[in-house]
């Protein structure tokens, strides 16, 4: 199996009430099985924080631009199968992390949330609710370190 190396901006986003953005990858993405943040690949000379916010337009349709945006000193690495979509191909992923840590204004049950791209079955959970959850080994490792695990 082929392996792909790809730098991924991710999105920790927490709205007002304390709530965490997580969704489920499509069938055949990375760590499909898992439920994981919102992000994705770098573009070519793209920034962190400019792939972050494309990235987090196309898969949830909110805008990000203007909103408290930090990133996160601890990115890490993961490795997932996945089947890309234009050709079928099952291959090997190596990600290089580069997480950020999103702050809305709003409370979650405001927020809408249209998912789209690689990021299905949004859903905004509550602190309490992370630890029950199976989330991707690195999503587990940055919320450890944030203090949410």
């Amino acid at each position: 199996m082929r392996t792909i190396k790809r730098d991924i901006a991710g999105g920790f986003i927490f709205s007002a009430d304390d709530k965490l953005l997580i969704g489920k990858s499509y069938k055949g993405g990375v760590y499909a099985d898992h439920w994981v943040i919102p992000g994705g690949g770098f573009e070519e000379n793209e920034t962190g924080r400019e792939a972050l916010i494309r990235e987090i337009l196309e898969e949830t349709g909110l805008d990000i631009a203007q909103a408290m945006i930090e990133e996160l000193a601890h990115g890490g690495s993961g490795m997932s199968e996945k089947t890309l979509r234009e050709t079928g191909e099952r291959v090997i992923v190596e990600m290089q992390f580069y997480n950020f840590m999103v702050r809305l204004p709003h409370v979650a049950e405001a927020i809408i949330v249209e998912t789209e791209d690689d990021f299905v079955e949004a859903y905004w959970a509550d602190r309490t609710e992370l630890v029950s959850l199976k989330l991707s080994p690195p999503t587990v490792v940055t919320l450890q370190k944030l203090g949410y695990l």
